[in-house]
């Protein structure tokens, strides 16, 4: 067999009976969105950082380095600031709030937390959950696509020709795609957010490996310094850290790049992982692994892209966020290629299998049980949950299908949404007493509008949409807060 071929197999194993034994420990419908509150730091603190980088760690960012250079750093800066930042003032409060009003899902926090807006806020979070969510599932499936057509372009070729035999044509990129969507439904729907988090931890310890071994071994393999610093050194645009221009388009080129930290506070599944913590007190743990897990990680995947700059240049490639499998079929023996491959694939899983957890949790609890008052038993919400996950992963499979967009693009996208929606609301809402329950409507409903009209009506293409969005949406939540005036808080 295929050493790639064989590396790829033995992860998708693994997963795969995570996900059988998790079943038996998901029967009721707070094991399933939360594991009972059950996991302590280390679990959690891989699970949020897989689920937290998706495919755009090994795919996106490293192909985005290969287009544009070295700009890209401030990515990887202001991501791991961003880490930091979240666990240090989100993830305290939040987990000490939730402990108090017992929420599962982050609309139900708000909608405990401001009773006067009764079920407007937790309307208007579930659907902008849902919305941005497909958005972003549908770039983790795109992403395997790519990544399984790059790899075992060869084999899915056959598997098109049987299909095209028995009268179904798809691309291979599709087939690959459809592939890692009835992995990722399979596990998830089976065991929950228990099977989520134990293969967050497998498919976190190899992208972390992947990002820090491959652009070192990529560097050394292709020529090291003497070959690969004299081609970088040709193109002075890909070296500068501004992409080459000076003034205010340089500075906000570099805040753009910064900003994808603010998203950190605004992700649905992210918070899920400090909701879910065992107590307050194991935070600290999980804050420090999350950092040292995110330094090596962001800096290794950019490497990645450099290294891919400096070897081959971006005409290499017609898609750039092929380079990363690309790169590790060249320098790598392929039993180790096919667990780096597998890395990019594990990014894909734990990002679509905790964002399709937070969506189908959203319309389980939120919708179905909280909204439409249906009361069932503790198994029969679990039910509703698993076939709400499959149901959502088939759209999502179906918009990745469809769309033409980078997995960059598909994720900054949805990572700007979220970002705006939330993370204004939910900061003030655990800092600011004075923040009142219409100001966080007002957030959510102005952020998520902002930025959908930011992308699809041509704001200024200076000014990212992560920016327009989170700013519009702070000044919204502060502005409605101050003409409302002071209200009496549930937190103390």
């Amino acid at each position: 067999m295929d050493p790639i071929l064989t590396g790829f197999v033995v992860y998708l194993v693994v997963v795969l009976v995570v996900g059988v034994i998790a079943f038996r420990q998901t029967q009721s419908q707070s094991a399933f969105i939360l594991g009972d509150r059950k996991l302590g730091p280390w679990v959690i603190a891989f699970s949020e950082r897989a689920s937290g980088e998706s495919a755009w760690l090994l795919v996106g960012l490293p192909g985005a380095a290969l287009a544009t250079g070295f700009i890209e750093l401030w990515t990887a800066i202001g991501c791991t600031t961003g880490i930091l930042f979240s666990w240090t003032f989100v993830a305290p409060r939040l987990r000490e709030s939730v402990g108090r009003t017992d929420s599962l899902t982050l609309p139900d926090f708000f909608r405990q937390s401001y009773p006067e807006t009764h079920e407007a806020i937790r309307i208007v979070a579930s659907l902008i959950i849902t919305f941005f969510f497909t958005f972003y599932v549908a770039a983790q499936f795109n992403a395997a696509g790519k990544v399984l057509d790059t790899t075992f372009g060869e084999m899915l070729g056959s598997m098109q020709g049987a299909l095209t035999s028995a009268g179904l044509s798809l691309e291979t990129t599709t087939i690959g795609m459809l592939i890692g969507t009835i992995i990722v439904l399979f596990y998830t729907a089976m065991g929950g957010f228990v099977a989520v988090a134990w293969t967050d931890v497998v498919q976190g310890v190899i992208m972390v490996f992947t990002c820090v071994c491959l652009p070192i071994v990529g560097w050394i393999k292709l020529g090291g310094n003497e070959v690969l610093l004299p081609r970088l050194a040709e193109n002075a645009s890909a070296l500068s850290l501004t992409g080459g221009t000076s003034g205010l388009e340089a500075a906000l080129l570099v805040v753009g790049g910064l900003s994808w930290g603010l998203g950190y506070m605004g992700q649905p599944h992210l918070l899920m992982r400090y909701m879910a913590i065992r107590s307050t007190s194991e935070i600290r743990t999980s804050r420090l692994i999350a950092i040292w897990w995110a330094v090596p990680a962001f800096w290794g995947a950019f490497m990645i892209g450099i290294v891919g700059l400096a070897a081959f240049g971006v005409d290499h490639f017609e898609d750039p966020e092929r380079l990363m499998p690309f790169l590790a079929q060249t320098v790598m023996p392929g039993w180790l290629a096919g667990i780096m491959i597998s890395g990019a694939i594990a990014a894909m899983m734990s990002t679509a299998d905790s964002q399709l957890l937070v969506t189908t949790s959203t319309l389980s609890e939120d919708v179905w049980h909280k909204l439409l008052k249906r009361d069932s038993s503790p198994q029969s919400l679990a039910r509703v949950s698993r076939m709400a996950t499959i149901v959502v992963g088939l759209v999502a499979f179906a918009l990745a299908v469809s769309t033409s967009d980078l997995v960059f693009s598909m994720v900054s996208f949805a990572w700007s949404g979220l970002s705006a929606a939330f993370g204004p609301a939910l900061l003030l809402t655990l800092w600011w007493k004075r923040c009142t329950g219409n100001a966080v409507l007002a957030g959510m409903i102005g952020g998520t509008v902002s930025v959908v009209a930011w992308r699809y009506l041509g704001g200024d293409a200076l000014i990212s949409e992560r920016v327009a969005g989170f700013a519009i949406a702070l000044a919204l939540v502060v502005g409605v807060s101050l003409l409302e005036g002071r209200r009496q808080p549930l937190r103390p």
